[in-house]
This record gives C-alpha cells, sequence and structure tokens, in this order.
C-alpha cells in the first residue's frame, strides 16, 4: 500500500526562464502562469517544444527540470522504503519517528501493508501490542533498563511491511529517473507512485 498527499510543485517558472538562457530567447516564452504562486495554468507551445526537444537530448541538456522541484508526503511500508533510498542523491525526507511514536498507542492492522489478514499477521500484531504495553508498564514502574531491552525487541521483531509517513522533496530529474527504472516493477506500491508522478503539470518531462 502506498499512498500521497499533500503535493506541490514549485518553479516552473523559473525553470522555463532558465531552459531559454543559452540562446536568450526568453521573448518566445509563451506559457501562462499564475501572477500570486507562479503555477503554470496554461503550457505554451513554444515553451512546451522546446522543454521536451532539451529532455530527449540527454541529461546535459535537460538540466532545467533539476530546477522543477516536488515535495509530498509518502507513506509506504518499510520493504518499499528500503527501495525508495536508493534515489536519495538530491533529494530530502523527514520521516515519522518510530523511536518516538512506536509506543504512543496500540498497533492496528492499518499501520501495515497487509494485503489480506492471516493468523500469522495476528498473532504479530497482538505480540507486538504486547511488547508495548510491557513497555509503558516498566516505564510506569522507573524499570528503565528493562524497558529498553523490551523497546529494543519491538524494533527487532517490527515487519517490514509497517508503513512510515515521510514528507519527501526531489526534482522532475529525480523523479525520471525513478520512473522510467520502476514502472514496469513487480512491487504495486511503484506502480501507485507512478500513477502520482503521471499526474504532476507536465509530466511529459518525467515521462517521455
Amino acid at each position: 500500500m502506498l499512498t500521497t498527499e499533500q503535493v506541490e510543485v514549485f518553479n516552473f517558472k523559473g525553470a522555463l526562464r532558465g531552459m531559454r538562457n543559452p540562446k536568450a530567447s526568453w521573448h518566445l516564452s509563451d506559457t501562462i502562469f499564475d501572477d500570486a504562486g507562479g503555477a503554470i495554468l496554461t503550457i505554451g507551445e513554444n515553451d512546451r517544444k522546446l522543454a521536451l526537444t532539451l529532455v530527449t537530448s540527454g541529461s546535459d541538456h535537460r538540466k532545467f527540470i533539476r530546477q522543477i522541484l516536488v515535495c509530498m508526503d509518502i507513506m509506504a511500508p518499510d520493504y518499499w522504503w528500503k527501495e525508495m533510498d536508493t534515489y536519495k542523491v538530491g533529494t530530502i525526507a523527514n520521516s515519522t519517528s518510530t523511536m518516538h511514536k512506536l509506543t504512543s498507542r496500540p498497533l492496528t492492522p492499518e499501520d501495515f501493508s497487509w494485503d489480506e489478514s492471516t493468523a500469522f499477521r495476528q498473532e504479530t500484531l497482538e505480540h507486538l501490542n504486547h511488547l508495548i504495553s510491557n513497555y509503558k508498564e516498566l516505564l510506569k514502574n522507573d524499570q528503565t533498563e528493562q524497558a529498553k531491552k523490551i523497546w529494543r525487541q519491538l524494533i527487532q521483531d517490527l515487519p517490514m511491511s509497517f508503513n512510515y509517513t515521510r514528507t519527501w522533496t526531489g526534482s522532475y530529474e529525480n523523479l525520471r529517473n525513478i520512473y522510467h527504472a520502476r514502472s514496469n516493477h513487480k512491487l504495486s506500491e511503484w506502480h501507485d507512485f507512478c500513477k502520482t508522478i503521471e499526474s504532476l503539470p507536465f509530466s511529459e518531462l518525467i515521462t517521455i
């Protein structure tokens, strides 16, 4: 399971202006922007043609898409994040904290990317919640050292299907690398993420 929320795109105006710097062709720009926020209202045909030409001419020519920034909240299981971490160069992510929040409440099936409920998964959930309950009880009784041992056991027993939310920031270039490497991946979470990419403004810059 993967979900994306709060998706924002920044600096299209600056990036499209910058792509025309090499030939000083700013006067040919025909994209209409929202004056308040700089978002694209209508992509101009001149800008579209030049942008796609540069993108398909190779990484040296499409530098401008590295200036188009994207920020979003992504909730996904640990096994997906381990693959997403391949694309750390030029990206930033702030994650929900296992250290601080894992023991704040009982866990539920919604905290995991489980396609279906099984007896083993139910036993796992009960085991984890038993550890959480023990951890809190030990802390309440000032048994700090024993609580640390329980906490380590909890972290070690947490399945890779546990969901984390990260606020992720990267560029269209980052997303282009991801899209072309992962769009046919066997993990369904990658398909969901690629659908989010396809929904971005002027996503042809990424998907072409």
